[in-house]
C-alpha cells in the first residue's frame, strides 16, 4: 500500500454526516467542528469562506468560492460562509453545527424565503485527532479544488461527486459505509492536489510522500510499525546509505527516522486504548506493548508516559468508555 493510503487509514475516518443548506440573498452561517474534517461542496451559486482569525494564527483572507468547487477544513476550524452580498458579512451567523443530526434530505434554509441562489452540500467526518495531528499540522488551514465537477476534472471525481449527490438523496442500505469512502475519495484527491502544488525543496511532511526514496519508507513504517526496524534496514528501502538516508529524512520530516516511528509507536498504542473502552473489549498493556513493537511492557510504560505524560493504564481511565 502506497504511503499516503495507509497514513489515511490511520486517522480512522468515520461518521460522515452532510446537511444541504440553500442561502438566498442575506445569508450568513459559520462552523466550528474541532477535531473533524469538514467538507464544503458548492452545487451552484457563489459565497465567500472566512476563516475565524481567532481559530488559527495563520488565517488565509476570505475567499470566493462557486459552483463546482470543493473545499475541505482539514481540522475543523471554526469558519464562516456567507452570500456575496454586501450585507451578508455583518448579520449575525447561524450556527451550523446542531443542523447535523445523521443524514437530512431537507435544506437549511438561510436567508430571504423563497428558493435559495446558492447550494451547498456540507459534510463533517469524525477523525481519529491524535492519529492524524502529523497530517493536520502539514496541511494548511483551507484546502480548495476549483471547478470539481467541471469538464476539466477528472472523470472519476465527476461521478464520485454525482454519486454522492445522489446517495445523499436517498436512504439504502450501506448508504453510510459509501459516504464515508466518497468523502475519503475527496480528502485524497484534495491531499494529492496540494502535495503537487508545493514548490521543490519544501521541507514538509507531506513532501516525503511525493519523494521516492522517502515515501516507501513512511509506507513501510505505517504498514508494520511493530518491526524492529534500525536505521540501516529503513535506508536500504530507500537505496541510500544510512548517512544520507538519515540526514535527508531529518531535514523533511523535522525529526530523525527512529524518533518519527517511536512518536507513531505511542500514537497507534493510545488508539489501542482508547478503541478498547470504546468497543468493551480490554487488551492488556503487555498485548498493546507487542502489537507496537516494544519487547517489554516496563519499556513501553515508560516510553509512553515521557510521550503522554500518563501512564498506559492513567491513560485509558482518561479516556472511559463513553456507553
Amino acid at each position: 500500500m502506497d504511503a499516503l493510503s495507509k497514513i489515511l487509514d490511520d486517522i480512522h475516518m468515520r461518521g460522515a454526516e452532510y446537511l444541504y443548506i440553500s442561502g438566498r440573498n442575506d445569508w450568513h452561517f459559520c462552523l466550528d467542528t474541532q477535531g473533524e474534517f469538514v467538507f464544503h461542496i458548492m452545487l451552484f451559486g457563489h459565497a465567500m469562506l472566512h476563516i475565524d482569525p481567532q481559530a488559527s494564527s495563520t488565517a488565509p483572507a476570505p475567499q470566493a468560492i462557486q459552483g463546482g468547487d470543493i473545499v475541505i477544513i482539514p481540522s475543523g476550524k471554526k469558519h464562516h460562509v456567507y452570500g456575496c452580498s454586501p450585507n451578508a458579512v455583518h448579520i449575525k451567523p447561524h450556527d451550523l453545527y446542531p443542523e447535523f443530526n445523521g443524514h437530512r434530505n431537507d435544506p437549511v434554509l438561510l436567508g430571504d424565503s423563497g428558493r435559495g441562489q446558492t447550494l451547498l452540500l456540507s459534510i463533517r467526518c469524525l477523525l481519529d485527532v491524535d492519529m492524524a495531528r502529523p497530517l493536520l499540522t502539514a496541511l494548511p488551514v483551507v484546502m480548495t479544488i476549483s471547478n470539481a465537477m467541471g469538464t476539466g476534472a477528472p472523470p472519476w471525481l465527476q461521478i464520485g461527486l454525482q454519486f454522492l449527490a445522489l446517495e445523499a438523496e436517498r436512504s439504502r442500505p450501506g448508504r453510510d459505509t459509501l459516504l464515508n469512502r466518497l468523502v475519503g475519495m475527496l480528502l485524497i484527491e484534495c491531499v494529492r492536489d496540494h502535495i503537487e502544488q508545493l514548490p521543490e525543496g519544501s521541507e514538509n511532511w507531506l513532501t516525503a510522500l511525493r519523494d521516492p526514496q522517502l515515501a516507501p519508507v513512511l509506507s513501510a513504517i505505517h504498514a508494520a510499525p511493530e518491526k524492529p526496524w534500525t536505521v540501516a534496514e529503513l535506508a536500504s528501502l530507500a537505496f541510500m546509505s544510512r548517512s544520507a538516508f538519515a540526514e535527508r529524512f531529518s531535514t523533511t520530516m523535522g525529526e530523525t527516522p527512529l524518533a518519527y516511528l517511536a512518536a507513531h509507536r505511542l500514537r497507534l498504542a493510545a488508539w489501542h486504548l482508547r478503541e478498547s473502552q470504546i468497543y468493551n473489549n480490554q487488551q492488556s498493556i503487555a498485548r498493546i506493548a507487542e502489537k507496537v513493537g516494544y519487547a517489554s511492557e516496563t519499556s513501553f510504560s515508560q516510553a509512553f508516559k515521557r510521550f503522554y505524560g500518563y501512564s498506559p493504564s492513567q491513560y485509558r481511565k482518561q479516556n472511559p468508555d463513553p456507553s
